[in-house]
Formats: C-alpha cells, structure tokens, sequence
C-alpha cells in the first residue's frame, strides 16, 4: 500500500480528493452544506471539485493509470 509520504502515496491522495469532491459536487445538499465556502479548508475542497468537474477526462485517465501502478507496478 502507498503511504501518504511518498510522491505516488500523494498523488494517490490527490486523485481520491478531487474525485471525492467532484462527486459530492454532484449531491445538491452537500454542495451547499460543504462546497459554498470558497476559502480556507473548505475551499481547498470547493477547487477540488472545480478541477475535477473541468478536467473529469484527465482525472479519470490518471485514476486509471494509477490504479494499474499501484496493483501491478510494484
């Protein structure tokens, strides 16, 4: 398992962020219960989602091939 102090323990984490807050982008009740905020640690979440609803192409292929390195890179 990647750990979150190595870079691929990192990006891993940073897919699972952004895809987690575009999904909940997605929830009409939790988009205004978390992602109405545009600063602090809930906007970190709010841009989160904006990039992962922009880029959803580039984020899906990423999470694709990081999943393959993960279960058969190492």
């Amino acid at each position: 398992l990647p750990t979150v102090y190595s870079l691929d323990g990192l990006l891993v984490f940073g897919l699972l962020l952004v895809c987690t807050c575009a999904y909940l982008r997605k929830v009409p009740r939790l988009r205004t219960w978390l992602l109405s905020e545009r600063r602090g640690v809930w906007g970190v979440c709010h841009k989160a989602a904006v990039i992962g609803t922009r880029l959803h192409v580039a984020v899906s292929v990423s999470c694709l091939l990081m999943a393959f390195y993960v279960l058969m890179g190492k």
